[in-house]
Order: structure tokens, then C-alpha cells, then sequence
């Protein structure tokens, strides 16, 4: 699945015309990445389609190009300031700032052409555009863009338990929830299992951001690929310093097991994307 991801993306960047453009782009998209959005997207669409097509491939590389726009922008000196990324110097450590942005920009721009590009009026065409619109939803100004601002906007600050999930609910969740909504209704799914798919998304995004504050204060630069204690050299309230490790530790395990039930009732075949959540409970990276 992250071989045809990949490949995939190749061909959609590099339809760039810009030389330096296509070449910044394929460097932040193709960084060595979990790719966990775009598995789950297609992992969505298998449980209810049996298998998923081009059409749900096109989409998963389009959220992988909105996931790796983010990164590219949020390593900027503007905003978290980080210096690696997957285990390499982030985008404009690379090139420069001006082409970091440029990147992000084209990537999310490709994106939406991807996507947009599948619409027409087949079921098919009509299913691509209501799984676009839950997908900009998820990346946009009431998804992961305003919860990067509310992020920001929080640094230096003491927050309460609520308004943090409510940051990690759209900063991490927006995609993650997107990404099971949209393979849900690529693949035919009803409006009931939609819902479902955004219960399970809600729970494995804050469960996914509770893991990387863990992993923020208990790993290493070299297991991690990327700088740690960024969380606290940029004064930013976590999950850890609200709670303590131990009791962070706790509402992981419950959230995984929250994701584990939800996953129990959907009547579909749910064996890759059961696959998928086990190795993302299981991460160290």
C-alpha cells in the first residue's frame, strides 16, 4: 500500500513544470513518513468496498500532499522552528524559507486538483466531490488550520484539559478523521457508517497526538527522526504537562481501546484498517 502511495505521488508531482518546484515538492511529500492518512483513507474504503480503486488512490495522495504541506510550514522559523523532519533537514533547512512555503502552497493547490479532477457526474464523480469537501473541511480553518492557530495562540500560556483536546481534536484529528470519512464514501459507505468512521478518527487523532507528547519527553532524536523537548522550548502546553506521563500513559491505552470497540461494530470488512490501528498503537516513532 505505501509503495503504491508512493509511486503514485511521483507521477502526480511531477506533472509540476516548474524544475525547482517539482523538485522541493517531491523532496517534502517523499520524506521516509508513516503515510498513516492515506492508508487509512484506503484502508476505509476497503472495508466497505472490498478493495479500493484509483479514484480512492488519487484522494490518498491527495491528503498525503495536505499532510506534508503542514509539516513544511509548521517547521518554519515562524512556527515550531525545527531543523529535521523523517529523519533529514526539514524543507527550508534544505533549500530556504521562500521555497518551503512555495512547496507547501503547491502541494495543497495539487491536492485539491487531484481530487477535483475526479468529479464528475457518475456515482462515482458525485461520491469524489462530497469526499473532497470532508477532506478540505478536515485540513481547513475549523480543521487542522485552526487548530495550528489555536496551538500557536495557546504557546506560553496555561490551558485547561478541554481546550487542548479541543487543539488536538482539529490540529491532528481533522485529517485523520477526514481521511476514514472520505474512504468511507468512496467506497459506497452509508451515512451511519460515515459517522462511525469519524468517531474511530476522533479517537485514534487524540490518541495519535497523546502518543507524539509522550514520545516528546521518553525518546531520542535518532528514534524519532526529529528534534525532542520541542514541546517545551516552544512553551507548549501537552497532554504530559497538563496530566503527568503516567496518567498520559492511561488515556492512550483508554483511547485505543475506545478506537478497538468502535472498529468491533462496523459491519464491514474491517481487517486492514484493524491491522493499520494495531501498528499505530504500537508505534515508537
Amino acid at each position: 500500500m505505501i509503495n503504491q502511495i508512493n509511486e503514485r505521488l511521483k507521477v502526480l508531482i511531477s506533472k509540476c513544470k516548474e524544475p525547482l518546484l517539482k523538485e522541493v515538492m517531491l523532496y517534502t511529500a517523499l520524506g521516509e513518513g508513516k503515510r498513516l492518512r492515506p492508508q487509512l483513507l484506503l484502508a476505509s474504503c476497503e472495508a466497505v468496498l472490498g478493495g479500493y480503486n484509483d479514484i480512492a488512490l488519487d484522494f490518498a495522495c491527495a491528503i498525503e500532499m495536505i499532510h506534508a504541506y503542514s509539516l513544511a510550514h509548521d517547521d518554519l522559523p515562524a512556527m515550531d522552528n525545527d531543523d529535521y523532519r523523517r529523519g533529514r533537514p526539514t524543507t527550508h533547512k534544505t533549500y530556504d524559507e521562500a521555497m518551503a512555503i512555495l512547496a507547501g502552497d503547491g502541494l495543497l493547490s495539487l491536492a485539491v486538483e487531484v481530487m477535483a479532477n475526479r468529479i464528475d457526474a457518475r456515482p462515482d464523480g458525485l461520491r469524489a466531490a462530497l469526499a473532497l469537501n470532508h477532506i478540505i473541511k478536515g485540513a481547513g480553518v475549523n480543521g487542522m488550520v485552526g487548530g495550528q492557530v489555536s496551538d500557536i495562540l495557546n504557546e506560553g500560556k496555561p490551558i485547561d484539559a478541554e481546550t487542548l483536546d479541543a487543539i488536538y481534536i482539529r490540529k491532528t484529528g481533522g485529517l485523520i478523521i477526514a481521511s476514514l470519512e472520505a474512504g468511507a464514501i468512496l467506497g459506497g459507505g452509508c451515512k451511519d457508517l460515515v459517522t462511525a468512521m469519524a468517531k474511530l478518527g476522533q479517537a485514534i487523532g487524540i490518541a495519535f497526538q497523546i502518543r507524539d507528547d509522550i514520545l516528546d519527553v521518553t525518546s531520542t532524536a535518532d528514534t524519532l527522526g526529529k528534534p525532542i523537548g520541542s514541546d517545551v522550548k516552544n512553551q507548549k502546553s501537552t497532554y504530559v504537562s497538563i496530566h503527568g506521563l503516567a496518567a498520559s500513559e492511561t488515556e492512550y491505552a483508554r483511547l485505543n481501546s475506545e478506537a478497538i470497540a468502535i472498529l468491533d461494530t462496523l459491519s464491514c470488512k474491517t481487517n486492514t484498517l484493524g491491522t493499520l490501528i494495531s501498528q499505530t498503537i504500537a508505534r515508537t516513532k
